[in-house]
């Protein structure tokens, strides 16, 4: 009888286990990286070649970072609402242009609308890595230590920024 008895409770504690997981959000991946100093970077500014952007040029304030690619279709469905969080001049957004085409960038945001204060290029996706990005578009907040305080995996949306964001940046910035 127990011959037949392990072998069911072992299947029903996995089921258990997968329907738990099912349940989760895979948007809400918690990063290894909240609050823990952001990873470094200098990276070549997409604009200017030749020019570059380092990390610590932000130190002092608290910024955003935002991960996209022109490739990407979920960035094209954030990048209003970002457009109009830099028109606000409440928080200074910087790109990380991933794993893209210098031109296709730049014309990506010519068309668009550049939300930037500049952008990096991270073409082989190595400083992606280092950020432990999953996938574009995520968007870190780092406040004035440069420490990573906030991660948003997916776009950008209103509510987000309303609930969770612009409330973070607001208490990191008093």
């Amino acid at each position: 009888m127990t011959r037949f008895l392990l072998p069911l409770v072992a299947f029903i504690v996995l089921v258990g286990f997968l329907l738990v997981g099912l349940g989760l959000n895979p948007r809400q991946v918690p990063s290894p990286l909240i609050g823990k100093p952001a990873p470094e970077f200098q990276l070549e500014e997409l604009h200017q070649p030749g020019k570059t952007i380092a990390s610590r040029d932000n130190l002092g304030k608290v910024w955003l970072l935002n991960v996209w690619a022109s490739w990407c279709v979920s960035c094209r469905d954030e990048h209003p609402v970002l457009v109009e969080l830099a028109r606000s001049g409440i928080v200074p957004v910087y790109g990380l242009n991933y794993k893209d085409e210098r031109d296709l960038a730049l014309q990506w945001l010519q068309q668009f609308g550049d939300p930037y204060a500049a952008s990096a290029r991270d073409p082989e996706g190595r400083m992606g890595i280092e950020y432990g990005v999953y996938g574009v578009p995520e968007t870190y907040v780092i406040d004035k230590e440069g420490v990573i305080r906030y991660k948003q995996i997916g776009p950008v949306t209103v509510e987000a920024l309303e609930t969770k964001i612009l409330p973070l940046v607001r208490e990191l910035q008093g």
